[in-house]
This record gives C-alpha cells, structure tokens and sequence, in this order.
C-alpha cells in the first residue's frame, strides 16, 4: 500500500465546498467509514468530514484486513501524511480511539503537523491494561451472542449467515489488533484531547476514560453521554455539537 492522494478508497472524498477543518474519523471493530456518512450535514459548514476508510471492508474489501495495530498506524501515516499540511482532527470510537491516538504519536515521529484535537469515544485510556477477556478466539456463536450484547451491530448482520460470513472476520481482526496492542510509554501529546464514554458502558467506565489525562499537555476534557458503548449513534447530535464547540473554539481563539 503506498500513499494517496483525494479522491481515494483510503478515506471519504472530500466535498466541494471551502472547508477550514478536516475530522478524519476512524470508525469502531468491524465498521467502515459509512458510519459517518451524515455527519457532515449536521457539522458546521466550516468542518468537513473525511472518514477513514480501513482494509477489508467498503472500497478496500479485498485487502486483507490488519491484525496488529502498528503496522496498520504505518500505513495510516503513510497514507494520510500528505493532508495534515491544512488544519484537522481526529476522531475516533472504541476501536477506532487507540488507531486515532497512535496515528497521532506517529505523525509527531515523523515531525508532522498535530491535530487541532484528538476526541477519543468509549475506549479507556491506553495505558491501562484492558481487563476484558479476549474475544477476537471466541466460537462463532459465542462472539456473535457478545456482539448482539453490546448492541452495536445491526439485527439484519447478526441473523444472516451470508453477511456474517464477510462481517465475522473482519471483526475478529480488528478485535485482534485491538485486544494483542501493547502500549509503550512516550511523551505526552501536545494537542488537546477530549475523551467521552457512555454512562451504561459496563467495561469503560468514567474512570478509565478520565486516564486520557495523562495523554497530553495541552487542554483535556471528558463528557459522558447516555447510553452504552455505542451511544454515538443515539446521542450523536450531542456528540457533534461537542466536537463543533470545541473546534470551532479553536478557530475563534486563532489556533488556524
């Protein structure tokens, strides 16, 4: 895989309208960039949404999807490299928070640009050891009963065997990448973070998403809104009048 430049199956085409701000967004296991396929309508024009389009799903399903973390944030770095010349941030959702944050590290080792910001959603932070039990191993039907738990994939994916035989693998590699990641300790980022959880979310607790902390030296908040592990999709008007605020307060206090 090499580098890309727009438009291209790496991430969401951009539109055609004068944006000051790209949010780059990286989905959760087993999603694809279609989960923020809407959100550019409900974002101040001024935010324009890219979201990340990873291997093995979408325009990429015939690449094989990554089982190790760091390898991929390679790829990634590569990849979107060539667009942190202009102002943005980055987005990411449980699975998709580590990618987000290590993709950061990344571009500040290769002396790259830093986000204007770092919003991080129902993942703890990195530096504590995740206690839940590995899954990505699971029987078919013991991980398909822990995802219908976790009431984040849709009803038509888990009663079908047709879809599930392409979804099942996918999810267990991210779950993998995910579940196998072994954080090193590194300096702080310097950009701001703000971390978010949902307040029914039984593993990631207010006090495990309060540890972002320790992520950075600039500014840190935490939100908590109502619902489990996939509040983003019930509470996502929420979630983006957040992320607008805190954008946007960016622009204002003359961070771009």
């Amino acid at each position: 895989m090499t580098a890309c430049s727009y438009p291209d199956a790496r991430v969401s085409p951009r539109s055609e309208r004068e944006s000051r701000i790209r949010l780059f967004c990286f989905p959760y296991a087993g999603g694809s960039a279609q989960v923020f396929r809407d959100w550019e309508q409900e974002l101040p024009e001024q935010i324009e949404v890219s979201g990340v389009r990873l291997p093995g799903r979408g325009e990429r399903v015939r690449e094989k999807p990554f089982t190790e973390l760091l390898p991929l944030v390679q790829v990634l770095t590569d990849e979107l490299a060539p667009h942190t010349g202009e102002p943005y941030a980055l987005f990411g959702h449980s699975v998709g928070a580590i990618i987000a944050f290590e993709v950061a590290r990344s571009f500040r080792r290769e002396r790259l640009p830093l986000p204007l910001h770092l919003f991080v959603s129902a993942y703890r932070a990195p530096q504590l050891a995740h206690t839940s039990y590995r899954s990505f191993d699971l029987p078919s039907a013991d991980l398909i009963d822990r995802l219908r738990k976790l009431n984040g994939t849709p009803s038509q994916i888990l009663e079908s065997p047709a879809m599930l035989e392409f979804f099942l693998p996918v999810i267990r590699a991210d779950l993998q990448m995910v579940q196998t990641y072994k954080y090193s300790v590194e300096a702080p980022l310097e950009c701001p973070i703000s971390a978010f959880g949902g307040r029914q979310d039984p593993e990631e607790t207010p006090e495990v998403i309060s540890a972002w902390r320790e992520q950075t030296t600039a500014s840190f908040s935490q939100q908590m809104f109502a619902g489990d592990h996939f509040f983003l999709h019930a509470e996502h008007r929420s979630l983006l009048q957040t992320i607008s605020q805190q954008l946007l307060s960016a622009r204002e206090a003359g961070v771009i």
